[in-house]
């Protein structure tokens, strides 16, 4: 296990840049990063930007230097890379993660502004805000979880209208395309025992949706939720900061 560093060679926002890695270990690369008093911000989903400042700081902290070629395939070997588009941020990887309707998965989380191709979309959810910034928020019978609307995506259907008639049929409430925001993807990978996914079907598309209301009335079309509420976003980390996907809800809070 090792600690990865390549020199500052990157040119961004006025400075060079390094990047660095772990070749096993997202939770030992956290620490690392941490201990050199860099902010989770600067994670990309499986390495974090350093400004060249901190290449010294890194090496002094432990880091092994290497070159990028070697550093991008050690990163390759370990299974930790994460692949994303131009635009795309990583926020986080998941590994063994298991599904309501059981298997496990590995799964990506990426921010981006840019939707992904609906051909590998097989559903879509909204972090719905109203006017005051607090969450509606419905608890999934399946799951028996709380979390924001979404579901399965229907045959033929357009993401946008897949996530329209979820909030609609979870919330009641009706919200036009022009209001969905894309907000980033969740990405499952390496399925093991899932008896649903498809292959070529991974992605689930997340936007975010703010209505011009304050906390209009919720209710349910179709008995798959029990329960449904607006709440702060206080409340809202209470409820779902234990969910595999509140990496990129989080993102909303900071």
């Amino acid at each position: 296990m090792a600690i990865l560093i390549d020199p500052p060679a990157w040119h961004a926002h006025g400075r060079r840049w390094s990047h660095l890695v772990s070749d096993s270990d997202l939770e030992e690369l956290h620490a690392f990063a941490q201990g050199l008093g860099i902010p989770r911000r600067g994670f990309e989903g499986d390495h974090y930007d350093l400004p060249e400042e901190y290449y010294d700081r890194a090496l002094a902290a432990g880091a092994a230097p290497t070159d990028g070629r070697t550093l991008l395939k050690r990163l390759q070997a370990s299974g930790l890379r994460l692949q994303k588009r131009r635009g795309d941020k990583g926020v986080a990887k998941l590994l063994d993660v298991p599904l309501p309707l059981g298997g496990l998965a590995d799964i990506d989380l990426v921010a981006s502004p840019n939707p992904m191709d609906e051909r590998r979309v097989f559903a879509a959810m909204a972090f719905l805000r109203d006017a005051h910034g607090d969450f509606a928020v419905v608890h999934s019978v399946r799951r028996q979880q709380w979390g924001s609307p979404g579901g399965w995506r229907e045959w033929g259907e357009p993401v946008s209208d897949n996530a329209i008639r979820e909030i609609h049929e979870e919330t009641g409430l009706v919200v036009e395309a022009s209001a969905l925001i894309p907000w980033g993807y969740e990405r499952f990978r390496n399925l093991r025992d899932s008896p649903v996914f498809t292959d070529g079907r991974d992605v689930l598309q997340a936007y975010t949706v703010t209505i011009p209301e304050v906390r209009p009335p919720l209710r349910a079309a179709l008995p798959d939720t029990s329960d449904r509420r607006w709440v702060t976003p206080e409340e809202y980390a209470e409820l779902c900061r234990d969910q595999f996907w509140w990496p990129l809800a989080e993102r909303l809070l900071s």
